[in-house]
């Protein structure tokens, strides 16, 4: 026989949501007469029943269930209120719950991926024989044996998944504190702005009235925008750490300012055996420079003076 057919064979038979769930088993008492009618569940069996027969049945003590073909012992203390509208739901949640509570490993103690994948099937057979009763208290005792060996990881990896958990809601709780911060702070300075400008209007007409010409002012935003972008590339180090930051994000660079636009590439070609003067006197040179002949045409003395130069030392360091 399969385990799939014994499954269904030894499955828990709870009724499919439909009219049946308004209507208590014991009593038959309906939501349709009673409005104020609440229903409990007991983790034993999960039969529910109002809260009129739990505390009629099971006030002085344990007592069998009254749910017919159910002879479970069970205790008042341990009726809770239904979460979910089906039963099997509510049973699968309960039993993954105690398993998860007592396997609780994790990844990074497994030698590699094959391992932790072993050993989620694992878990998740003795799972399937709890959900469906299979062998139940051959995996009940692996269980209780597995929990007895391995207490310490049990417990230390408890405290890790809390740190975890109150790690998580520490930083939800910061950026949730961080957005409201943000927009009290927006809806201050929106409300700020709007009494400066009926406080800059009526004074504009009170001018106007008075036989002033109108001012044109600024916006006090466009005056923040203005502060905002002087003080952007101040950094204040008296400045909260960021409790929330994203990983692996590339670091942000200014862009480097252009500079002047050098046609030659930024070769400059320096005489090695001569100085070139600014001026050299010369009767010929000085005619030249107020020639309004030679100079109209744009003509530039300096520039025939370093050609000058650079042919009469061209040929040194010349060897042949």
């Amino acid at each position: 026989m399969s385990r799939a057919v014994q499954a269904q064979q030894n499955g828990m038979a709870f009724a499919a949501p439909g009219q049946d769930d308004d209507m208590c088993p014991v009593c038959r008492s309906t939501r349709y007469l009673n409005s104020n009618l609440r229903f409990l569940v007991n983790p034993t069996c999960y039969h529910k029943m109002c809260e009129s027969c739990v505390d009629r049945i099971f006030s002085q003590g344990p007592a069998p269930c009254p749910v017919a073909g159910c002879a479970r012992t069970l205790r008042k203390a341990r009726f809770r209120k239904q979460t979910f509208e089906d039963l099997k739901i509510e049973r699968e949640v309960d039993i993954r719950s105690r398993v998860a509570k007592v396997f609780n490993r994790r990844q990074e103690e497994f030698l590699n991926l094959r391992n932790w994948n072993d050993y989620l099937e694992q878990v998740e057979t003795l799972t399937f024989n709890l959900l469906y009763e299979v062998d139940v208290e051959e995996t009940e005792a692996k269980m209780a044996s597995y929990e007895a060996q391995n207490a310490e990881s049990i417990r230390r990896n408890k405290i890790l998944e809390n740190q975890e958990h109150e790690s998580f809601e520490a930083a939800s709780q910061a950026q949730k504190a961080q957005a409201w911060s943000r927009r009290e702070e927006a809806l201050r300075e929106d409300e700020d702005e709007r009494k400066e400008r009926v406080k800059e209007s009526r004074e504009e007409q009170n001018r106007i009235a008075r036989g002033g010409k109108a001012k044109v002012a600024l916006k006090k935003s466009t005056a923040r925008k203005k502060e905002v972008s002087k003080g952007e590339g101040k950094t204040d180090s008296s400045a909260p750490a960021p409790v929330f930051e994203i990983q692996g994000l590339k670091p942000m660079t200014a862009p480097k300012p252009k500079e002047a636009y050098d046609p030659f590439g930024r070769v400059a070609i320096i005489p090695e055996y001569y100085t070139l003067k600014k001026d050299y006197e010369h009767p010929w040179l000085e005619k030249a420079r107020t020639d309004p002949a030679i100079t109209t045409g744009g003509y530039d003395v300096h520039e025939y003076c370093a050609r000058a130069m650079m042919e009469a030392f061209a040929g040194m360091g010349v060897f042949i």
